[in-house]
């Protein structure tokens, strides 16, 4: 198990994290998302050991990572850069990974590298960035290791090469289990691949969820009420809705039709709203673009940069 506990870094007067805590659970796959900035690479690299945080607490099965190489070999990060690597070949950079982790596997490193025919001894600065991804990926799942970091591992890759890349990371998470943690700042690439995220934002956790319990209890409605006795339509405001109990995050009135966002699962809000006698209720399911808008205007953060995850 991961564990940041009140976790603060300091860039000299910029505060990268700011009394961040969070759990992540073994066999998780958990995504980190924010925009540039927000602190994700610095958790990542606070978790592989390059940094020390300033104050709090960083743990990995209970161990702190810094300076202890026991822990540093059931760790894999790949870094956003493969400039790093342009010298090697496959070959040699297999071998020199070879020597910091003793369950370096030879028969998964083949396996990987012939299923997409990655040359040996060609120089890895002469790959294109997608060669360079999936090279540098097949080391790390060739490596062995219970727990692997990602920063912005799929940007600028075109969709074949995030299509293979994220297949090995999930045949490798579901054969054994692989704790995996990815930093990025598009939302589709998190949705896609992880079942918890957490959203960071100016080195604050906004907030930490399992993705199917964030979309099963959350829900757009749509009501119409029968009119009065005169004939007029009947509009109930946002108080008198959330007499009902449940938790309205966004009102909105178009003529007679309310549209809300409220928390809770379909049972509970059919029966919650069946009081009122509605006309109509339709209930549609939210993406988790318009969850993520929802939740941050509720915790009072702006929202108007959320689009940009969705890019």
């Amino acid at each position: 198990m991961i564990e940041l506990k009140n976790v603060t870094k300091k860039f000299d007067d910029f505060t990268a994290l700011d009394n961040v805590s969070l759990t992540i659970e073994k066999g998780t796959a958990y995504g980190l998302l924010g925009s540039n900035g927000a602190g994700k690479s610095t958790i990542l690299r606070l978790l592989s050991g390059i940094y020390i945080q300033d104050s709090g607490e960083v743990t990995i099965d209970g161990q702190k990572v810094y300076d202890n190489t026991d822990i540093k070999k059931q760790v894999f990060f790949i870094n956003d850069e493969t400039v790093q690597f342009s010298s090697f070949t496959l070959k040699t950079l297999k071998d020199y990974y070879k020597n910091f982790y003793p369950n370096f596997s030879e028969k998964i490193f083949e396996e990987l590298r012939s299923k997409i025919n990655l040359p040996l001894n060609k120089k890895i600065g002469d790959f294109s960035k997608g060669m360079k991804r999936q090279a540098i990926v097949i080391i790390a799942l060739a490596c062995c290791t219970e727990y692997l970091l990602m920063d912005e591992a799929f940007d600028g890759l075109d969709p074949t090469m995030r299509i293979i890349i994220k297949q090995m990371i999930i045949d490798a998470m579901i054969d054994r289990k692989l704790t995996t943690i990815i930093s990025s700042h598009n939302l589709k690439e998190i949705n896609e691949v992880c079942d918890t995220a957490c959203l960071i934002h100016k080195g604050n956790v906004v907030f930490s969820r399992d993705l199917d319990s964030l979309k099963s209890n959350i829900h757009k409605v749509q009501l119409v009420f029968p009119p009065d006795e005169y004939g007029n339509p009947t509009v109930y405001n946002r108080e008198q809705l959330e007499e009902t109990g449940l938790e309205i995050l966004h009102y909105e009135k178009v003529q007679s039709v309310c549209y809300i966002i409220v928390k809770g699962d379909i049972e509970s809000i059919n029966i919650a709203f069946a009081v009122k006698n509605p006309v109509v209720m339709d209930i549609i399911p939210l993406t988790l673009e318009e969850i993520f808008i929802y939740e941050l205007e509720v915790l009072g953060y702006e929202s108007n940069g959320i689009t940009e995850y969705n890019k």
